[in-house]
């Protein structure tokens, strides 16, 4: 097994311990038993997690208050589920000296990790991931939401998890679909920090796809080491931890304007194209290295294109009411080489002009002709 630790600065809570392995969830709860002893728990999941036989391999027999969110997926990222999972806590004769354990994706992840932080002003949550998404990214970090009716994750706290027990195993139960889309953090985050992990991907990709459990094993360990490290030097997303969006901020748009018919991997696919061209378009990227990624992507089977029926006005007009917009606009996160972000004047976001944006966004619409 490997074990980790994520050193978040004194203000915040704790730091916590990461543990990567396969077949291990069997196990995971005699741990979080005696990590966190005295302190009453509290499980929400999904209802693909309990047909997949997850919840049953990680209590047992045990009789654990838990929340199953159904239908699984983003129409249930609201503030509705929160009040729901809220409710059945309180129903439970919860109090403070809980922990809130969230199995599943990062939807999951998000709606758990939020619910975590606002009931009785705060509770330690901890995550099991289950999806690529969620063991690439989502479950490392503290970043929690839900959506609104007008954007993705408009309701949000930075709440860090207690601990992160991460088995690969469980990525042998998702559809292809799924699995594949989940995929794309990992290619983001060997783009944006590191081009020997890049370079493993490209090498690895078939073993990769038939999941590989050695192979997923020393995936997750980049992944969390790469996250890790981000997220110590900044927990708040003040400056260099913006680089974890790459490729995000047309993504999000992307995966909005589709009513979340494309996931949000296959998005972020098209946002990382989009940040290549802007890269291109800007004169700090080449075409070489857009299509390396291109090839990984389409490996993958994700899409490279903007799909026919997203409109540009309707995409622009959800990036100007991105979460991180400042007067209607967000800065971008751009590459400068792989595994090398682009910084100016010390920002690793950086001003992208809306003409550039909207030229690429052409681009994308007319190679999907």
């Amino acid at each position: 097994m490997i074990e980790l630790t994520v050193n978040i600065p004194a203000r915040d809570p704790k730091s916590y311990r990461i543990a990567i392995g396969a077949e291990i969830l069997h196990s995971i709860w005699p741990r979080v038993e005696a990590d966190f002893a005295g302190p009453s728990k509290f499980v929400v999941t999904d209802e693909n997690l309990v047909s997949a036989g997850h919840l049953k391999q990680l209590l047992g027999e045990r009789d654990v208050p838990t929340f199953v969110i159904a239908p699984a997926g983003e129409v249930s990222k609201n503030m509705d589920t929160v009040v729901s999972i809220i409710e059945a806590m309180e129903k439970a004769y919860l109090g403070r000296d809980t922990v809130v354990v969230g199995m599943g994706g990062g939807t999951v992840g998000d709606i758990a990790g939020f619910a975590a932080s606002i009931f009785k002003r705060g509770v330690p949550v901890i995550h099991i991931p289950t999806t690529t998404v969620a063991q690439a990214d989502s479950a490392i970090g503290g970043k929690t939401g839900v959506d609104s009716t007008v954007s993705k994750n408009a309701f949000g706290a930075f709440w860090h998890p207690a601990a992160v027990y991460l088995d690969v195993a469980t990525l042998e139960t998702l559809d292809d679909r799924q699995y594949r889309a989940g995929l794309v953090e990992s290619v983001k985050h060997a783009v944006i920090a590191d081009s020997e992990y890049f370079a493993f991907i490209e090498k690895n990709m078939q073993a990769i796809l038939l999941r590989d459990r050695a192979v997923l094993e020393k995936i997750a360990d980049f992944n969390c080491r790469i996250k890790g490290n981000v997220v110590e030097a900044d927990p708040h997303e003040q400056n260099i931890r913006r680089i974890l969006n790459y490729g995000h901020t047309i993504g999000h748009a992307v995966e909005s304007a589709s009513g979340y018919k494309l996931l949000h991997g296959e998005a972020v696919a098209i946002g990382m194209i989009a940040a290549g061209l802007i890269e291109i378009e800007m004169g700090v990227g080449d075409p070489e290295r857009l299509e390396r990624i291109r090839a990984i992507l389409k490996k993958l089977s994700l899409p490279v294109e903007l799909p026919k029926d997203l409109a540009e006005n309707s995409l622009i007009d959800l990036i100007k009411r991105d979460k991180k917009a400042v007067n209607k606009w967000p800065k971008f996160v751009l590459t400068s080489q792989i595994g090398q972000v682009y910084c100016r004047d010390g920002q690793w976001a950086v001003n992208v002009e809306p003409r550039v944006v909207e030229r690429v966004l052409r681009m994308l619409q007319v190679a999907s002709s």
